[in-house]
């Protein structure tokens, strides 16, 4: 059953560009390189700046490349955000979030760290998720050299970086060691079983990030078939089974999006919990949608996000 008649018409152009990844370990190789090609030259607002640093990784790991992007005036207080990007676990860089780290600078004063974590397979879990938090360790202890309230750090992340941003705000509840205020997921991608379910739903995941993706993504960040009993939830944060004592939260999904059922999923347990929690579903969206920026619903998202990022730094 195809799920095209679902499809706004304004996003078609993507899923005729994007139909679908076809993964393996021969074909990752060019597919990454596919996608730098595409990404588009970023030209920054003359009020921000770029640098990049090396960061102190977890132990025994490497460094870990961190962009920065930051108002150009001085100041003090600022929120903090790291942002974590997306591409399935196993491909992306952090240049993939610069336009909307610039935004966030400029809209918000927020001093922006985007994370280049190291890809699955080549380093499964629990790497990816200790490189994010290792950037968040960073922020943290670097907060007054970067003007930064450590009272107003929030965490986000698109996709495979919504999951990662999930896995991180857990892992620091759990250490209690570093303050997270807000935790922001675009489409996370939280759950492996989604991989095994039974009864998947007919019209989820059709275009862009597919099942057969899907169950390539999770093979490599866990090392082994998704599924199993044990996985542990800093890997699939859907597996946590205590979701109390969570920042407030922003989740958004498109209602075609393979990662629909386990977001809201997430969400309702989100809720249950006792967490201040905000859900958006926009109709007629696969994954990956706002990348049509000119379509009415990825607008939608654009001002929702915003406006829930403000709400969430105190900005």
């Amino acid at each position: 059953m195809t799920s095209k008649h679902l499809v706004d018409p304004e996003l078609l152009p993507l899923i005729q560009q994007v139909p679908g990844f076809q993964l393996s370990r021969d074909t990752l190789p060019a597919t990454r390189a596919m996608m730098q090609a595409m990404r588009p030259p970023v030209a920054l607002p003359p009020t921000v700046t770029l640098t990049e640093r090396r960061i102190p990784g977890p132990a025994g790991a490497p460094d870990v490349r961190v962009l920065i992007v930051q108002p150009k005036a001085a100041g003090r207080g600022r929120p903090g955000i790291l942002h974590i990007h997306g591409g399935g676990y196993i491909m992306g860089t952090p240049d993939m979030t610069t336009p909307t780290d610039a935004a966030y600078a400029t809209q918000f004063g927020a001093v922006v760290v985007s994370v280049d974590y190291r890809l699955a397979p080549e380093t499964p879990h629990p790497g990816p998720v200790e490189d994010c938090y290792a950037g968040l360790a960073w922020l943290h202890a670097n907060a007054d050299e970067l003007g930064v309230d450590r009272a107003r750090i929030a965490v986000t992340g698109e996709s495979a970086g919504g999951g990662l941003a999930a896995a991180t705000v857990l892992l620091a509840r759990d250490r209690a060691q570093y303050h997270v205020a807000f935790q922001h997921l675009v489409f996370p991608m939280l759950d492996d079983r989604t991989v095994t379910h039974h009864d998947p739903s007919p019209h989820l995941g059709e275009f862009v990030w597919t099942r057969d993706a899907n169950l390539f993504g999770w093979t490599s960040l866990l090392g082994r078939a998704p599924g199993a009993a044990d996985v542990s939830p800093y890997a699939a944060p859907a597996r946590a089974s205590d979701l109390a004592r969570l920042p407030p939260t922003f989740l958004a999904s498109g209602a075609l999006d393979l990662f629909l059922e386990e977001n809201l999923d997430y969400s309702r347990r989100l809720i249950r919990a006792g967490v201040p929690t905000e859900l958006h579903i926009y109709p007629g969206a696969p994954h990956g949608f706002m990348m049509v920026e000119s379509a009415q619903v990825s607008k939608q998202f654009a001002r929702d996000s915003m406006a829930a990022m403000q709400r969430g730094l105190g900005a």
